[in-house]
This record gives C-alpha cells, sequence and structure tokens, in this order.
C-alpha cells in the first residue's frame, strides 16, 4: 500500500509545488501583477496526512511481529525474549524484551498521529481566513511519523536478525538462507549490531541502525 501510494503522492505534490493559487504574484522587471501564490496547503496537508497513515501502518505491521518473535507461546521454540544466554545465565537476561517494549511505545505515538490534520480547519483574522489547510501541522506530524518508524524499524531488524542467528545456532551453524538476500541482510546488520548473547546497551546500535534506514535512496525516488 505505502508503495503505490508513494506514486501518487510524489504527483500530486510536485503538481502542487509547480503551481500558483493564491495571493499576487510581482514581476518588478516586467512590470507584471500576477495572481496566484502558495497560501492555501490543502493539498500538502491531503497528501501529509494519507502518507503518515501509510506509513504508521507499517511500524503497525512489524510491532504485531515482535510481539509474536519475543513471545514463547507463538514464536515455535525461540526462547523468550529471544535471549542469546543460556545455561545459568539464562535466568539474569531479558534478552529484547526492554527492545520489545520500546516498539510498542513508539508505534502507538506514530498510531496516535494519524489523526488526520487537514480537517481541524479553524477559522481566523475575523473569518477573512475562514478555511485553513493545516498542511505545516500535518507534514510536521508526518515527519514525526517517519522518524517513530524508522526506529521500530530498526529495532525490527536488530530483533529479526537475532531470531535468524538463534535458529543457526540450534541447527548447529547450518542455514540455507545464509548465502541468499537474507543472509547478506543479517551481515550489514551484524557490521552494526553484532548478536546479543549477554544483556547490553543497545541504544547506541539502535540509532546507528537509523542512521543507516536513513541513508537509503529507495528506486522509487530515482
Amino acid at each position: 500500500m505505502l508503495r503505490d501510494s508513494l506514486l501518487w503522492l510524489r504527483q500530486f505534490i510536485e503538481t502542487e509545488l509547480n503551481s500558483a493559487n493564491d495571493n499576487p504574484i510581482i514581476d518588478g522587471e516586467n512590470q507584471l501583477l500576477l495572481h496566484g501564490g502558495h497560501f492555501y496547503g490543502g493539498h500538502i496537508a491531503f497528501a501529509m496526512d494519507a502518507l503518515k497513515t501509510a506509513v504508521a501502518n507499517l511500524a503497525d505491521l512489524m510491532d504485531r511481529q515482535m510481539a509474536l518473535l519475543v513471545d514463547t507461546h507463538f514464536n515455535n521454540g525461540l526462547p523468550a525474549n529471544l535471549s542469546g544466554a543460556s545455561g545459568r545465565r539464562a535466568a539474569i537476561n531479558h534478552g529484547f524484551k526492554a527492545v520489545q517494549i520500546g516498539m510498542s511505545a513508539w508505534t502507538a505515538e506514530a498510531l496516535k498521529q494519524t489523526m488526520p490534520a487537514s480537517v481541524f480547519s479553524r477559522s481566523t483574522e475575523c473569518h477573512n481566513q475562514d478555511k485553513v489547510s493545516m498542511g505545516t501541522i500535518a507534514a510536521r506530524d508526518c515527519l514525526r511519523v517517519l522518524q517513530l518508524t524508522e526506529q521500530v524499524t530498526a529495532a525490527h531488524l536488530l530483533a529479526v536478525c537475532q531470531a535468524l542467528d538463534l535458529r543457526r545456532r540450534e541447527s548447529g551453524g547450518a542455514a540455507a538462507w545464509a548465502e541468499g538476500p537474507l543472509g547478506e541482510m543479517v551481515a550489514a546488520v551484524r557490521e552494526v549490531s553484532p548478536f546479543v548473547e549477554e544483556d547490553r546497551p543497545l541504544e547506541g546500535e539502535l540509532r546507528q541502525m537509523v542512521g543507516h534506514i536513513q541513508s537509503v535512496r529507495w528506486p522509487i525516488y530515482e
């Protein structure tokens, strides 16, 4: 849904940015007064409200997957909270428990921000500006949803790689996926965040992973 939406959202925004729809434009060199401008940001508000909803749905999906991965009732034999500790050390290690709690909080905030700002028009200037787009607020909310979803994605990547490595450890080191694209992904994540055997602070690694996610240039933008 998000990938399909990006195509029309880009066209929608680019058309608006290349248009003029309100207020005079003064061409001093040619002594022309042209009626146009970008006072009303309704198109941008609508686009940002749509985008933040599509993105927040991804955060929600990853959060649901994470809830299944850490729960021994649903993760098909993986250790509780994806803990890598074993033996006597297992009881004092919590694995990805705190990460899952963080993901849940970030997702909840992202979903809360999906309330469409564009429907909250307020009349101002004694009703001179009687229909206000709320475009700036919608864009600001969208940016926050994007940031939160990047955090959720970073945590999700670390957790999935932990689960894959736990499965590989169970099988004695053999993994059919290790030579394919999935193996390449795990290797890339492991350059940032090694396997979590004993509990350690993961904030720095999560921040670094967010930075990598932000640096990716997706083909749709080329």
